[in-house]
């Protein structure tokens, strides 16, 4: 028994550097403002459907990733770790697409790569943080879906058992395959790069860098397949320019702060019993509690 598994991953801003270029004047994130990193539940997503390939021998693991050109360096990240290919969706066409935009391209480049048992993503990403493209690729598809996983624990007989981590406590639930799952970071740490595979595919790359490329690099993914990454537009998807990037996506930043914490905006407390009830009607009044 073995699964065809899709790793939908993102190539993401690292919030920990914003500033004040990291938004332009139409709302959009400024990506090159901004050092870019392997979305980190994403990561989490990505041991899941490790685990699923060492426990099911015969299944892979293929990462889906939409964005620009640099984003093939998330796909020869997954490589790294154990992955075995990846596709890059790329097109001007594609950039400023919200989670809705988003979710329908990730959806017809799936259709194109046809086959498949379960896709795995992120719960969200930390450039959003709204948890809605996993959830929207499934409905496009029209499979089922379970969010919030901690660990998926089996894989059999047509049906998915997951455990998935709540607010309130943990529920293990099963599904019909496919399926849809969105992985938590309290699920499992991706394990680290394999020193075996960084040799075997450093070189990969995608059409446009084999462009920019030397010669030698680009006669080494002629002579090894395994080399030449999958890169597609919206044209090979057969995806409506209506409904990717900005066209496609209704929602609209409107303004952006900066918000610095300030010494001034702390309070200490004794522990009288006093102070603690006045805290407690202070953020009452102001609507942070109740």
């Amino acid at each position: 028994m073995s699964f065809n598994i899709i790793v939908l991953a993102k190539q993401v801003p690292d919030t920990r550097n914003v500033g004040k270029d990291a938004m332009k004047e139409d709302g959009t994130v400024n990506r090159s403002a901004l050092p870019a990193i392997f979305n980190p539940e994403d990561l989490n997503a990505l041991e899941q459907a490790l685990r699923l390939k060492e426990q099911y021998p015969g299944s892979t693991v293929k990462l889906l990733t939409m964005g620009p050109p640099r984003a093939a360096d998330i796909i020869r990240e997954g490589l790294f770790r154990g992955a075995d290919g990846g596709y890059l969706l790329t097109d001007r066409a594609f950039a400023g697409a919200d989670t809705l935009a988003t979710s329908y391209a990730l959806s017809m480049a799936i259709r194109k790569i046809g086959k498949f048992d379960v896709i795995l993503s992120g719960r969200q990403a930390i450039d959003g943080d709204t948890a809605q493209v996993g959830p929207q690729v499934g409905e496009k598809l029209g499979i089922p879906q379970i969010t919030y996983a901690e660990e998926i624990q089996s894989v059999e007989n047509g049906k998915i058992t997951v455990k998935r981590r709540l607010e309130h406590g943990v529920e293990v639930v099963s599904g019909k395959l496919p399926m849809l799952v969105t992985v938590n970071s309290s699920a499992a740490e991706c394990r680290p790069r394999n020193a075996r595979l960084i040799q075997k595919y450093k070189y990969a790359q995608t059409p446009s860098e084999k462009q920019t490329s030397g010669k030698d690099d680009t006669n080494l993914c002629d002579a090894r397949p395994y080399l030449n990454l999958a890169e597609w537009n919206t044209t090979d998807v057969n995806a409506d320019i209506k409904q990717c990037g900005l066209s496609g996506s209704p929602t609209k930043v409107k303004k952006i702060e900066n918000v610095v914490f300030q010494a001034k905006e702390s309070k200490t407390l004794d522990s009288s019993d006093q102070q603690i009830e006045e805290l407690i009607v202070e953020l009452i009044s102001n609507h942070t509690i109740g």
